[in-house]
């Protein structure tokens, strides 16, 4: 039943994410929709429970499950992938807009954060990502030149660059550590965000490293606050060698 109820969740969420169920619609009554899709009722009320979790609907007791106006994209932060990985999760469609490289000098926060010297090479690539064509993350991923040129950066397209590190640079990303701050929208992320000025942002800088500890990637991302859920695992106090907060 778990495998069916997946299957039930993805293809109703993929009728809200088209437009098929237009935001803010109403749903069948479960009865009617178990019928519809052909499946019973326990089978589609858990499709409806991952549905909600993942803010493709809200249920409200009484009145009935309604489509989102905007669903969330989720993303687990004890686990490193990219932004591509987390729409294409997300069962959505990941593409990118006013995508622009340039080669820099590095600063010194960018020189402490990839082990290099003051003023030495940077390729850098600026974009913002989209999910079903909705603007949700503006991005600055900064690599040094030696491991990656503007040529190939800027080739990337939709794609990963986490997978052209480990197909052009030969070093696979291993870990990350990342800091999250919440921030305000400025006139130029506003735009590039097509949100409006001092809309709520999640800031997120987070330097990857390969399995020697070598810095490869520093990435500063601007995440649209309510198009996003995370989460993370903690750990308790019992834990070995971690300290727990009262």
């Amino acid at each position: 039943m778990r495998r069916l109820s997946l299957t039930i969740r993805d293809k109703l969420a993929q009728r809200i994410s088209s437009g098929a169920i237009a935001p803010g619609a109403r749903l069948p009554t479960e009865p009617d929709l178990a019928a519809e899709m052909g499946v019973s009722r326990a089978t589609l009320r858990e499709a409806l429970r991952s549905l909600e979790e993942d803010g493709f609907v809200s249920r409200k007791r009484g009145a009935g499950t309604y489509a989102t106006h905007r669903p969330r994209l989720r993303n687990n932060l004890d686990v490193n992938f990219g932004v591509t990985a987390m729409i294409h999760a997300a069962g959505m469609t990941p593409g990118t807009e006013r995508a622009r490289t340039s080669q820099e000098q590095a600063d010194a926060d960018e020189a402490h954060a990839l082990d290099l010297d003051p003023g030495d090479p940077i390729s850098v690539l600026e974009r913002v990502r989209t999910a079903d064509e909705r603007p949700v993350v503006f991005s600055r991923d900064v690599v040094p030149s030696v491991r990656i040129g503007i040529r190939a950066l800027a080739a990337i397209g939709d794609g990963s660059i986490y997978d052209l590190l480990a197909r052009v640079a030969g070093g696979a990303v291993e870990h990350g550590i990342v800091s999250i701050e919440p921030g305000r929208a400025d006139r130029f992320l506003a735009k590039a965000l097509e949100i409006k000025v001092d809309a709520p942002l999640l800031y997120l800088r987070q330097v990857d490293y390969d399995r020697e500890g070598t810095p490869l990637l520093l990435s500063h991302e601007h995440h649209v606050a309510d198009a996003f859920e995370f989460s993370v695992v903690r750990r308790g106090p019992g834990q070995r060698g971690t300290k727990g907060s009262p």
